[in-house]
């Protein structure tokens, strides 16, 4: 009989005895500097270049989400960028080089963090196919972690996990509408270091009904020792219900863009809910 515990694995970069709280940034690099300057200071906080994020910038999206939270966490101020993505053809090339001899990267001139509060950036790339190529790009770009759907071939998510090990970036496998999430983690021949349980944001905007499926946790760690992580629910609530469920990460995005101002609080109430 096999034991599936027994698999081999990449180990995650994360702390498996900390919880932490994923802020996915899903619109502009402004909007994103906005969120970032109101964080409080926590190793316990995992930024999210958002799947919306890297389609409007590329993989300079990330590489910038980056700068801005090593800005944060080192005690500077990251200027922000105009928002070049508009920009095509021989214009925008001048306008990207006139950025670059005028605003060098804020990380550049910083003092190293502390201990622990070295930042980590997650590319939520929802690899398809072409598993190393889009490991390469996020983790050229910068990234800590990177994602792939569960729905794709196990010949794209076997060649993904194996470009991740040898970035030494974490790999994660979001499970958003895999009606069995374990069936896909037996066929690996090498597990991610982390798995995502995730309900869509149309699925909870058009199906009010659809509950987060906390009800896998329990079924993966009965058979894997793995970072489960919880995407699709923002309110504090259900944070709460996540961990209590032993969840390792709590994905949130739309509490904070309700309003900048607020984010510090918001931060700060979901890290005394996931501990």
């Amino acid at each position: 009989m096999v034991k599936w515990k027994q698999m081999d694995m990449n180990k995650s970069k994360l702390n498996p005895k900390k919880r932490y709280l994923q802020v996915a940034l899903n619109s502009t690099l402004e909007e994103a500097q906005a969120i970032i300057r109101q964080l409080p200071k926590s190793d316990r906080i995992i930024i999210e270049a958002g799947t919306p994020l890297i389609k409007r910038y590329g993989a300079g999206g990330i590489r910038r989400v980056r700068t801005m939270y090593e800005a944060h966490l080192w005690g500077v101020t990251a200027p922000v960028r105009p928002d070049l993505a508009a920009l095509g053809g021989f214009f925008g090339l001048l306008a990207r080089q006139a950025v670059a001899r005028s605003q060098p990267p804020a990380a550049a001139t910083a003092q190293k963090p502390a201990p622990g509060h070295d930042p980590y950036i997650v590319a939520d790339m929802k690899m398809m196919d072409r598993g190393a190529t889009e490991v390469a790009i996020a983790s050229n770009a910068g990234a800590d972690a990177v994602t792939a759907l569960g729905h794709a071939p196990i010949e794209s998510l076997d060649a993904f996990i194996v470009e991740c090990e040898k970035r030494g970036v974490d790999a994660m496998i979001d499970m958003m509408n895999v009606e069995f999430p374990l069936s896909i983690l037996r066929r690996l021949k090498k597990l991610p270091a982390v798995v995502i349980l995730h309900r869509g944001v149309d699925e909870e905007h058009f199906n009010k009904e659809k509950m987060l499926p906390l009800y896998e946790i329990r079924r993966i760690k009965g058979s894997f020792d793995m970072m489960i992580a919880v995407a699709g629910g923002d309110t504090l609530k259900e944070a709460e219900s996540a961990v209590f469920n032993d969840a390792d990460i709590v994905v949130v995005w739309k509490s904070f863009y309700q309003g900048a101002d607020d984010t510090a609080k918001l931060a700060e109430d979901f890290l005394a809910k996931v501990k």
